[in-house]
């Protein structure tokens, strides 16, 4: 969504480079006194002209630290985003609870940031051919029995604290393709019949990891 965000706003010329500069809290932030501007203005500077997105932008910000320097950091952007209003756009993203208190933290931020946008979770149906055009991208197949347990394990994983929409299915996935090279690495140590194609790009319903 935000390579696209970028592309739009390129073209309808409120940025001169469309281009996108993907970071998070470990790109701003440095581990010691006089790391963090240096390493912010970098970033910044690499952005002037396309859009910059935060991801989990909450983490900038940790309340129980004041000696953190991740407020040095929101300063910064603050300061740019105020003079380079006409050059530079900034998404600050994450969940929205979190990015709510984020928000409260800096009286500045909610001050420079005035649209928000609030995506609402996929529904299971939907992650379910997202997953699967994910698949197809990478040149795999489900059989029927594993798009059954497929399902299933997302119906189930969408109920969990942890879920975090795309990110759980491509790790899901993942997981996956770990468990089916595992499986035919396996058949083959214990002298089973050569593999086919289809073997190597087919997973099967053991291969879907069961939470």
């Amino acid at each position: 969504i935000a390579f696209r965000m970028a592309d739009i706003l390129y073209k309808l010329g409120y940025i001169q480079k469309g281009h996108l500069i993907s970071v998070t809290r470990d790109d701003l932030v440095g581990q010691y006194i006089g790391h963090t501007a240096p390493k912010t203005k970098a970033v910044l500077k690499r952005a002037i002209g396309g859009v910059l997105f935060i991801d989990e932008a909450y983490y900038l910000y940790k309340a129980d630290n004041e000696r953190d320097y991740g407020s040095e950091a929101i300063e910064i952007l603050l300061q740019v985003m105020e003079n380079q209003r006409e050059n530079l756009v900034v998404i600050f993203a994450g969940y929205k609870d979190r990015m709510d208190e984020f928000y409260k933290s800096n009286p500045g931020l909610s001050s420079r940031v005035s649209n928000h946008i609030n995506f609402p979770d996929y529904s299971s149906e939907e992650l379910f051919k997202i997953g699967k055009l994910f698949l197809e991208e990478q040149q795999y197949l489900l059989t029927p029995e594993a798009e059954n347990v497929f399902r299933k394990c997302i119906e189930k994983c969408i109920k969990m604290p942890s879920f975090a929409n795309v990110r759980t299915i491509i790790n899901i996935i993942d997981q996956a393709r770990l468990r089916q090279a595992k499986r035919l690495f396996d058949s083959g140590a214990h002298g089973k019949a050569s593999l086919t194609k289809l073997d190597l790009v087919t997973l099967l319903p053991q291969d879907i990891m069961d939470f």
